[in-house]
């Protein structure tokens, strides 16, 4: 793979200028004295969730944004940790709130996710975050659907009209992806386990996304000549010599011959994503500061004295 191949539609440049412009915004919000905040918690020991934190943390410090941390131990109750949630909610200090995949198996997650204030979900994963999406609400978006159109953005392709494809429905990135995509005038499609043709719908999209866990599913006979390709996937695989590579839903090496832009694994959508958090923590301050703002007007003015 040639990094600098220009078919390459890598993350770190989208991301760099999200960031930039989080920070701009945090740091004016410090100024005025709303410092914001965006506290992960973490149930159990996980190497790989460990080094999302540490990555959001050191992305979170170059946007001026406080990044603290609640760890539990795996065997945490659900009642424990939906406290925690309570009291993270009650927290004027706290902005955001980002609950760590994964989790122990007797913890539901959907749970923990619609226990966070929807004013505080800056990863967009509350079911009141991802109805707004169907009201064109679309500023707290869960953050890998919004990186991902973010990237196809900075194509530069008029997404009106555009024939898009997204294989992989799931909740949390193919059905919000379809949503924004349509907020923007695209024409979309979603493909799934029960699509007869995905090929036949893939061939004909000026936009494919793929975000289905499948290892190098999308070859190059899938894409039409010239699309935008957003791969989603991330994906373990063990090389020829034993050694363990991270690989996407598209074939890459075979598809970047025929697309004008594809995301790199890694490399694309990740970075991307982080900054998507960031932006959200500064989506959900501003929120917050408006809802002060009315709920101070409307308090009762002061007898004089």
């Amino acid at each position: 793979m040639t990094i600098t191949d220009h078919r390459f539609l890598k993350g770190a440049p989208v991301a760099a200028r999200i960031i930039e412009e989080a920070r701009a915004q945090a740091l004016a919000a410090a100024a005025e004295g709303w410092q914001p905040q965006l506290v992960s918690v973490t149930v159990g020991d996980v190497d790989a969730v460990d080094v999302y934190v540490r990555n959001q943390r050191r992305k979170a410090e170059q946007a001026s944004i406080r990044f603290g941390e609640r760890r539990f131990p795996e065997t945490a109750t659900q009642a424990e940790l939906d406290d925690a949630i309570a009291a993270l909610n009650a927290d004027p200090q706290v902005t955001g709130i980002i609950v760590q995949r994964p989790v122990p198996r007797h913890i539901s997650i959907k749970q923990l996710q619609s226990a966070i204030d929807p004013s505080k979900d800056v990863e967009g994963m509350h079911p009141a975050s991802i109805g707004n999406i169907v009201y064109n609400e679309l500023d707290l978006a869960p953050c890998t659907a919004a990186a991902s159109v973010e990237l196809l953005k900075a194509t530069g392709l008029d997404l009106k009209g555009l024939e898009v494809v997204i294989v992989g429905h799931s909740e949390i990135v193919g059905k919000p992806i379809a949503f924004l995509l349509m907020s923007e005038g695209a024409t979309v499609t979603v493909c799934h386990h029960m699509t007869r043709s995905v090929a036949a719908h893939a061939r004909r999209a000026d936009a494919l996304f793929v975000a289905v866990g499948k290892p190098r599913l999308i070859k190059a006979d899938m894409v039409k000549p010239g699309a935008a390709v957003i791969d989603i996937g991330i994906n373990a695989e063990t090389g020829p010599a034993g050694e363990q590579m991270i690989v996407g839903d598209v074939d890459t090496d075979s598809v970047r011959e025929i697309a004008s832009w594809i995301t790199p694994v890694p490399g694309g959508v990740g970075p991307v994503t982080v900054a998507i958090l960031l932006r959200n923590t500064m989506v959900a301050l501003r929120r917050q500061r408006a809802e002060h703002a009315r709920a101070k007007s409307a308090e009762p003015a002061a007898e004089p004295a």
